[in-house]
This record gives structure tokens, sequence and C-alpha cells, in this order.
């Protein structure tokens, strides 16, 4: 098979196509003939080898995809070949045309989904479901703001949120991306190019604050976050890419909480109640991921730049050439059955 192999931690540059042994499933494994495979940025953390947890070389990255069962292992009556599924995690890496998976890492694949859809479930819908109502506790009725809505972890957690009858405020960085936003279900959205975003958020909320933020830059936001919360608020921190100076003096004037989150922290108990939710939620139609842009599997390393970008527009996937569906300059979208 082919395959995306990191033989040194670098820049974009280092991810390489490669011929590489297909892999065999043991008894309560699952071999997965990849159509789609989800890009996000923590990848790319990990590739450049600034991440907290990092793989030993070579490695192929990746934990999201999606496609058909090719193979079975003895022990697993869940799945059977020819099963739509998406993955949330492998034992090998996703960057490949066959993905070697612990039967718990994957899940079906409803028929109104997307094989590229399927590809953005894993870390983004999973990260923002867990962020949202595993950590920050939101509740149906309060209002949460998230930054960066226009991406993939962003327009989950809207349409997550939205689902769940929260007030939904999101920020984006250009005309695209707040039409994208709003069209996610976002009842006000905000440009944070704005000087005085917050206190336009702020305004919208009567004076009272919000109940729950969804950073994910909280280096540039965190200080700004803990001015614009609601007594007993809540900052969640999903991403950040350095450090940051607050005053905390204003989580002190309103029982203010910050709290983390990685993905690989979630005991499998609850990660297996995030997928059945969102399983249900793609079932019945208030999740939809958005698809920004589709690159060939070749083409890792310039996926790899794209989701680094400003203003990103929904999900960056990867697709082997025999199932490249569309060029990449097109618009997001909702894609159908694929």
């Amino acid at each position: 098979m082919q395959a995306i192999r990191v033989n040194q931690f670098g820049g974009p540059e280092v991810l390489r196509l490669e011929e590489a042994p297909t892999p065999q499933p043991g008894p309560s494994e699952v071999l997965v003939r990849v159509h789609a495979i989800g890009v996000n940025p923590v990848e790319t953390y990990i590739r450049a080898g600034t991440y907290a947890r990092l793989p030993e070389l070579p490695y192929a990255p990746g934990n999201d995809g999606a496609g058909v069962v090719e193979q079975v292992g003895a022990d697993v009556t869940e799945f059977k070949a020819g099963d739509r599924v998406y993955t949330a995690g492998s034992l090998g890496g996703t960057y490949a045309e066959f993905a070697l998976c612990k039967k718990e890492q994957v899940h079906p694949l409803p028929a109104n989904v997307s094989f590229a859809q399927g590809a953005a479930m894993g870390t983004p819908y999973a990260t923002a479901y867990r962020g949202l109502f595993q950590r920050a506790d939101a509740k149906p009725g309060e209002t949460v703001l998230v930054h960066g809505a226009s991406g993939g972890v962003g327009t989950a957690a809207v349409q997550l949120a939205r689902a769940q009858g929260l007030r939904v405020y999101g920020t984006a960085g250009s005309e695209r991306g707040i039409k994208l936003v709003r069209e996610q279900g976002a009842h006000e959205v905000f440009d944070h190019r704005a000087a005085n975003h917050f206190e336009q958020v702020m305004k919208a909320t009567g004076g009272r604050g919000v109940d729950v933020i969804v950073e994910l830059l909280a280096n540039v936001n965190l200080g700004g976050d803990l001015t614009i919360l609601a007594k007993a608020g809540r900052v969640m921190i999903i991403g950040s890419r350095g450090r940051v100076e607050i005053d905390p003096r204003d989580t002190m004037k309103r029982d203010a909480d910050v709290r983390g989150m990685i993905l690989p922290n979630t005991p499998p108990a609850e990660l297996a109640s995030i997928h059945a939710a969102l399983i249900a939620g793609l079932e019945n139609g208030p999740l939809r991921p958005v698809i920004g842009k589709e690159f060939p599997l070749a083409e890792a390393a310039q996926a790899h730049r794209a989701v680094t970008e400003p203003g990103a527009l929904g999900k960056i996937v990867l697709v082997p050439d025999k199932y490249q569906l569309r060029k990449t300059n097109q618009e997001p979208r909702n894609p159908g059955i694929g």
C-alpha cells in the first residue's frame, strides 16, 4: 500500500509518500480500506516534534479516516467486510490506503454521510463534544462562545451546542468564515479581527457575559475571555500555540473556571458515549461536517500547511488518488454520500 511516513521530525516536507506492507488484523482488530483521511492541527505539532507526546520514528501520521472494512480479526463480531465506518484512532496511522485499528477505534458510518464527512468525526467532533459537555458541563439554555468557529472543531462545536439548546455565538476572521458560521446555526457571529470584538460579545449578552467559551487559541484570547464570562462561567481550552498573561482577579470576581483537555485523556467509557452520541447526531441530521478542502494523499505536506493557516473553513481531508472527488479550490460544502 501507499502510506505517508515521517522519518525525522521537522517541517511539512518530512511527510513522504512511501510503499509499505499492508497490515493484517489481529484477533480484535479491524483493517479499513481508507477512502478519506482527516487532517488535524495536532498532527502538525507531532510532525514538528513540539507536541507533549511524540511517537517513535519512523511513524505514519493520523487518527481519523473513513472507508470500508476490508478484513476483521477472529474475535470481531461488531463489523464485517464491506461495512462503511469511520475511525477515531488507529494502530499505525491513517495517512495510508489501509488503516489497522482496534475494534474500539472503529465506528459505523451512516449511509447518509460521505466518507469525507466521516473523516471529520474522530478528532474534531469528539473534541468538541468532550470539551462542551463532559469538561465544560454546558447545559441547555446557557450561552456559549466558540472562538475560531469556522474551522473543523469550531463548526462541530457550533452544531453540537445548537443541537443541545444553547445560545451560540461564534467568531471568524473573514467574510466567508462569518457566513459559514451563521450557516451552521450560530445566533450571532463576530469578526475576531476587530479590536473590540470582546466588547461586542459582552454587549450581545446584555452585559451578563457568556457561560462557556470554547477556546481554540488560548495564547491569543484567554486574557480577553476572562473579562466576558458570566458568574460561574467556564473557559474550555482546546487549543493553544504559546504562553499567555492573564489577570487572576478576572477569575476571582466571577468564580470562573479555566479548564483544559486533550482527547487522549478521555476514559474509554466516556469515549464510547461520545461516539454513540455523534453517530445518533449523524443519523438524525443535526450533525453535518463541513468539508473545506481535499488534497491527494501525496500532497500531505500541502495539507499540513493549509490546516495551520488563518481563516480555515471547514475540515481538510486527504484522499487516496483513486477516490479523489473534487478540486481543492471549491467552496466549503456539506457533501452527500461518497
